[in-house]
């Protein structure tokens, strides 16, 4: 163990090591706040060249180690002889101390287990949710309790294990009488010993094996009796093992089968955002899909898809159930050590791999597709809280210094493919919900850049601002004038609509760092308008920038305020890309037809319908052109001259 120590000095220097104290081995490192409180726990190949990484350029850092070790007043070490005892204990230090900077998952839901208590005299199979018991056997994780509920009354038809509480069970057994289902025949009725526990436990065993995916030898069984009870002609008991037959082929049924019978495997899948991440596991036992289970996590770091799998294979396993094979979307950077600690657990051969092609890839592709869901309803749920709303709304409010909560939020962004189709949009979010029917898109004229774009689009906007106030009269309103306006206010009186700009936002964000914020509150200066906040928010490290400042607003990862800003921002770049993606379509379409004598618009838009495209229409004849209406042979003939020329 080494250490250096220096507490209540707030330069990460102070605490630096001596040069030459930290050993070139692997090892597990803590940093220490100053109240003695474990705040991060890494692990590394070299001790030496990680932890001098952290102090030689802190500029150079990322902003969350940055705050990190601004927190920091003390780091230690301790040195290991493997890169899996490294793993090892980098796991027990996160499990011990839930350092404040390091991923944590967390269920985004409380998953249903099915569980077969087979500790106990008497295996009893219920619902669980929470940690896990020992000695309980568990299947799953299931979408929804009812779902659990469906399988195992269709499964207790063949195998009547107990499902009532330890305080049903033993009135039972004084009274010598048993529940309902034990005159159902869904239950054997161990309370009263109908069955010795013996007996009861094979049944419990053989439910196991069965929801295991050792189906087949359960289904011969039955048809086998089936077919003797019909040849003694004891039509009765036939049909009664028939309708078991059938029960356990429709349990069998609600679990899709994916791939083959022999493959056990967990298939993970990552979908990220730069504040977040969603993951989704599918568990496939025996070819079948037999749970699914979700995590959503806050990133408090910067970390490669490797380092969040290799995180979550550590914390999620270390007392869950390993399968033989776990398809991942990224290999974790030290994959050997990883792989030999899950083989270690498990007590047998574990594969960690990414799937290349085939079944596996696509049911990879359906996993990652319901991390994506996840992780948009759960921003859905998160943004639509009215008290996380108000809260945003008032810590952008107190971290870009304004008078009252920015109520009204509009985002610009500008999207284009290298200078060309250059748009812009414009997306209003009120009272932190996005408010669609305020959207507006823009094509831009300048082709000077995104800087002159954003000055273009946002004086476009503010201008015809001010004509509507102009319009409605606002502007004469310290006169008295307005009030004898009858198109007064900001709803038009002939459609009954609001004008299009007629309401001004609180507060501008452009998608953008300095420069772009800049541009906007030049544009807004040059036209008088002085009651209209302006931000950037930059993509790249999550920076808010205020016009005219060296350096951004810090506001913390896990604040509301920020998450709602970039969800803003986001929504911003959707509605840009979407418009930009739908106008160079257009201009792909129509660009070969521009400019041939006699063909407007209408024209073009019938040789387009019929032939479906423009390289279908390079390859027709004159003859099939002039099949189109209103196309005549002169007409023609100049379109295949020009399409002919320009494919040459």
């Amino acid at each position: 163990m080494g250490r250096t120590r220096l507490l209540n000095v707030p330069s990460p220097l102070s605490f630096r090591p001596r040069p030459g104290s930290i050993p070139d081995s692997p090892g597990v490192y803590r940093f220490r706040d100053a109240h003695r409180r474990v705040i991060y726990v890494g692990k590394a190949k070299s001790l030496r060249q990680r932890l001098n990484s952290y102090f030689a350029d802190f500029a150079g850092l990322h902003p969350r180690t940055q705050t990190m070790l601004t927190v920091a007043a003390d780091v230690d070490w301790t040195v290991v002889s493997t890169e899996v005892e490294a793993l090892q204990l980098e796991y027990s230090w996160i499990k011990e101390y839930d350092p404040r900077f390091n991923v944590k998952y967390r269920d985004d839901k409380s998953y249903p287990y099915l569980a077969v208590t087979m500790g106990e005299d008497f295996p009893r199979v219920q619902v669980m949710r929470g940690a896990r018991r020992k000695g309980t056997r568990y299947f799953g994780p299931y979408s929804h309790a009812w779902a659990i509920r469906e399988t195992v009354d269709l499964l207790l038809r063949v195998f009547p294990v107990r499902t009532c509480s330890a305080g049903v069970f033993k009135r039972a057994g004084q009274i010598g009488r048993p529940c309902l289902l034990g005159y159902i025949d869904k239950c054997s009725a161990p309370c009263v010993g109908r069955v010795t526990p013996q007996e009861h436990r094979e049944l419990a065993e053989d439910f196991c094996d069965f929801m295991a995916g050792n189906t087949a030898r359960f289904t011969r069984r039955l048809e086998k009796e089936m077919r003797e009870a019909a040849a003694e002609q004891e039509y009765e008991r036939a049909a009664r093992i028939r309708d078991d037959l059938q029960a356990l082929q429709r349990a069998l049924e609600k679990q899709a089968v994916v791939l083959g019978d022999a493959t056990d495997a967990d298939v993970i899948a990552l979908a990220e955002d730069p504040l977040e991440a969603a993951v989704q596991v599918f568990y496939v036992r025996g070819g079948r899909i037999r749970g699914q289970r979700g995590w959503v996590l806050d990133k408090v770091e910067e970390t490669t898809p490797g380092e969040l799998v290799e995180h979550f294979l550590l914390q999620i396993y270390a007392e869950g159930d390993i399968p033989r094979e776990v398809l991942v979307p990224a290999l974790p950077p030290e994959v050997e050590a990883v792989t030999e600690l899950l083989c270690e657990q498990r007590g047998a051969k574990v594969e960690v791999r990414v799937p290349q092609r085939g079944d596996k890839k696509s049911l990879m592709e359906t996993v990652e597709r319901n991390a994506k869901e996840s992780l948009a309803q759960h921003k859905i749920r998160r943004a639509s809280d009215l008290t996380t709303r108000s809260k945003a709304l008032q810590e952008i409010a107190e971290a870009l210094d304004l008078d009252q909560a920015p109520l009204r939020i509009e985002c610009y962004d500008v999207s284009h493919l290298q200078g060309e189709n250059v748009v812009a949009s414009m997306v209003v979010f009120e009272d932190g919900l996005a408010r669609k029917s305020e959207y507006r898109r823009f094509q831009i004229r300048t082709k000077e850049g995104d800087v002159a774009s954003i000055h273009e689009v946002i004086k476009r906007r503010f201008r015809r601002y001010l004509e509507e106030r102009s319009n409605t009269g606002e502007l004469t309103a310290d006169s008295g004038e307005s009030g004898d306006d009858p198109a007064g206010g900001p709803i038009d009186p002939e459609t009954g609509r609001p004008r299009k700009f007629a309401y001004p936002p609180n507060l501008v964000v452009v998608d953008g760092a300095g420069p772009q914020a800049a541009a906007a509150q030049r544009a807004l200066d040059e036209l008088g308008v002085d009651d209209v906040s302006v931000c950037g928010l930059a993509k790249r490290l999550e920076e808010v920038w205020l016009p005219g400042d060296d350096q951004p607003v810090v506001m913390p990862r896990s604040s509301e305020g920020l998450y709602l800003l970039q969800r803003v921002r986001d929504e911003a770049h959707r509605f840009a890309i979407a418009y930009h993606r739908a106008k160079r379509s257009k201009t792909v379409k129509e660009s070969a037809l521009d400019g041939v004598p006699g063909l407007g618009p209408a024209r073009q838009q019938a040789l387009l319908k019929h032939f479906g495209s423009v390289k279908r229409l390079r390859d027709a004849s004159v003859a099939e052109i002039c099949e189109v209406p209103g196309i005549g042979q002169a007409t023609a003939e100049v379109i295949v001259s020009r399409l002919k020329g320009e494919g040459q």
